[in-house]
């Protein structure tokens, strides 16, 4: 398969556009323009209004303005490196144009005494005269027409002008020719969208200021093109995950009854709710694909064992993937207590397992004798072979995008999988990074888990929280203590935490404060994680928010330092990390004032509440969504014109949309399908176009 030829011109060299050289080709790479087409998705932000006036007079100053003037008399600097003036005369008043550094005779060729010019550019008030520093344009009247009465405004990168930008978009435009719609007919009426080659060129030229803003429809519809060929991409993946040949694994409810049995609460509403789907998933001979959506402590963990149980069940075994070994361990210390009630083998494999005992574990596993394993991604190296894996469960750490979960399902056979992650995504998000997958969200918390108290304090009162904290510790109670990431550097950081280790080791006694952080060696981290478990040690200092990831019931005080340096989600997660028992907890933030608005803004929102979906979405609306997922790794696409904070609706049809043409087409041979297809290539989606050719 390859690209259709109707898009070779948009997909040529950058050189072979007018005005565009070598050097400016680099210039355009740093923009991330590699090509014509990404010019013709790189629309103007701004315009200037150029349209012709008669005089400057009874003008607003400072403002751009056009006018044909007769040129009057030079008058060169007054001393070097001065200003040069140009006075010139409009149909009702004289005024200056002013330039610095002109050379030798350039102003006389530019704008000679007695011819009449047309000037556009900035006008401003200096000392009661009106002047124009450096014009935008200087043309002689016949040549007046070239000037489009709204000038568009781009977005620029060192080494690259307005004009070179306007003029290398114009010859990018060139190349545009119809394409074949793939917008659903009644959607596109129903909006009043153009087609695709006019949306382009309306939006590159916009006549009034609503042209340029997002709802403008030549904008929502070239929006909604990214957003389509994304979650097109999304279903195909989708499809074919579902093509893989499922297997129909369907339970007995005998364990599951056991561990619902044993349990001392009842599983929320929430709960049962997801429980049915994934079950329902896993009866059907289609592979399921979800998304198990929580925050923390929603109860992931039941209805994950659960799911685990109906492949035990059903005869098969199951996985379940951490990304770090520390959260691994974590599964398996809150899986066995559910494993023994329900009369299971449970057991753990990570790349520290070697020689004997690993060779142990891959005999067991073969032979089916293990039939829950807990892992990292060391459970998908070589050799490591399950006699019967019908369900692999990952502990999505948001390091799982698309491509692997494609990889998973090509190793797992025929293995359901369902991805679990602890982050609430506000609804557009998931859309974008899970648009493949069918979502269950526990958006109920457990019954028993008591409300944290949140307060905000100043890092001025430091004595006063060690006080309180030393008198907790008195009394049997254990503490995290988070330290900031102000450096950039990891040692700057390493010695502050180890600082505050060793004031607090003084403060409160030897003995009772371990310290963790990133630079240590795993099984020392392991090591200081466990005394805290065990309640050995009563403080933990921690550098990094992913280390506490350790399940302390106890732990009942979360001191975070720094507060307005973490992200709200961030925040809310460490947050999570206490009110796991059955002791009142509390959250103190402390912050460095004077506090920016953003920050307090933050830090308010934690104080009102705990729900990690309110949050994120808060997160979103203040932060963007390339920042809330750390964009480098978070399988979130680059869009150039959808905006997916304020066009979240948009997703929404695209997904529905891409989803329903797939059912009706799947090999997208129909005109419309073939249209989507060519999308695809314009949108450079060529994983997608490669899962086509499969079908």
């Amino acid at each position: 398969m390859s690209r259709p030829a109707v898009l070779f011109p948009l997909f040529a060299g950058l050189e072979t556009l007018e005005g565009v050289g070598p050097k400016s080709a680099k210039h355009f790479e740093q923009m991330g323009v590699e090509r014509p087409r990404d010019l013709v998705f790189t629309l103007p932000y701004a315009l200037v209004d150029r349209r012709r006036r008669e005089t400057i007079m009874g003008a607003d100053f400072p403002t751009t303005l056009t006018v044909e003037v007769t040129v009057g008399a030079h008058v060169p600097p007054r001393r070097k490196g001065g200003p040069a003036r140009v006075f010139v005369r409009d149909a009702a008043t004289e005024f200056q144009l002013v330039f610095f550094h002109a050379k030798g005779d350039y102003l006389q060729k530019l704008l000679p005494t007695g011819q009449r010019r047309l000037v556009s550019g900035k006008i401003e008030l200096f000392d009661g005269l009106a002047q124009m520093v450096h014009p935008d344009h200087v043309l002689r009247p016949e040549e007046a027409e070239e000037l489009p009465e709204f000038e568009p405004v781009y977005p620029l990168t060192a080494g690259i002008t307005q004009k070179v930008m306007q003029k290398a978009a114009q010859s990018a435009l060139a190349r545009v020719s119809s394409l074949a719609e793939w917008i659903d007919p009644a959607l596109k009426a129903r909006e009043g969208w153009p087609g695709w080659a006019e949306a382009v060129r309306a939006a590159h030229a916009p006549r009034h200021l609503g042209d340029v803003a997002a709802e403008a429809p030549a904008r929502r519809r070239l929006a909604y093109d990214e957003l389509f060929a994304h979650q097109l991409t999304l279903a195909l993946a989708r499809a074919s995950m579902r093509r893989g040949k499922g297997r129909a694994t369907v339970g007995t409810g005998a364990l599951q009854g056991k561990v619902l049995k044993s349990l001392p609460y009842r599983p929320t509403g929430a709960q049962m709710r997801a429980m049915g789907e994934i079950a329902d998933d896993m009866a059907s001979d289609r592979r399921m694909s979800r998304l198990l959506q929580g925050d923390v402590g929603s109860g992931k963990t039941l209805v994950a064992f659960m799911a685990l149980l109906v492949a035990v069940e059903a005869g098969g075994q199951g996985v379940m993937m951490a990304p770090t070994e520390i959260l691994a361990r974590q599964h398996l210390e809150s899986l066995r207590p559910l494993a023994e009630d329900a009369g299971v083998v449970l057991e753990i494999l990570t790349g520290r397992d070697r020689g004997a005992e690993r060779a142990a574990k891959l005999k067991a596993l073969a032979e089916g004798n293990i039939q829950i394993l807990v892992g990292t991604h060391a459970v998908f190296q070589k050799g490591v072979e399950f006699r019967d894996l019908r369900l692999a469960i990952v502990d999505e750490q948001h390091r799982f995008g698309v491509a692997q979960r494609m990889e998973l399902g090509a190793k797992g056979g025929a293995a359901d999988v369902l991805v679990m992650t602890a982050t609430p995504i506000p609804r557009s998000l998931s859309l974008a990074q899970y648009g493949d997958m069918d979502v269950s969200v526990l958006d109920e918390k457990p019954a028993g888990r008591k409300p944290v108290r949140t307060a905000l304090i100043s890092a001025g009162r430091y004595d006063e929280v060690v006080g309180h904290l030393r008198q907790a510790v008195a009394e049997g109670r254990q503490a995290y203590w988070v330290c900031p990431l102000v450096e950039e550097s990891e040692v700057v950081d390493l010695t502050a935490a180890e600082d505050r280790f060793r004031a607090l080791r003084a403060a409160i006694g030897e003995g009772v404060v371990s310290l963790v952080h990133g630079q240590m060696p795993p099984a020392e981290k392991d090591a200081a994680m466990a005394g805290f478990a065990a309640g050995r040690t009563k403080v933990l200092v921690a550098t990094t928010v992913i280390e506490v990831g350790v399940n302390v019931p106890n732990a009942s005080i979360m001191v975070i330092e720094r507060a307005e340096t973490f992200g709200l989600a961030q925040l809310h997660q460490l947050r999570g990390r206490v009110g796991r028992g059955s002791a009142e907890s509390t959250c103190l933030l402390m912050y460095q004032p004077p506090l920016g608005e953003t920050a307090e803004r933050r830090l308010q929102i934690l104080r009102e509440t705990e729900d990690g979906f309110r949050i994120a979405e808060e997160d979103l609306a203040m932060r963007g969504a390339g920042d809330l997922i750390g964009t480098a790794q978070s399988g979130l696409p680059k869009f150039r014109i959808a905006d997916l904070e304020r066009q979240a609706a948009l997703m929404a049809v695209a997904q529905s949309d891409a989803r329903k043409l797939l059912t009706d087409d799947p090999g997208l041979k129909s005109p419309r399908g073939e249209a989507a297809r060519v999308l695809l290539w314009l949108m450079e989606q060529d994983r997608a176009i490669r899962l086509i050719s499969v079908g």
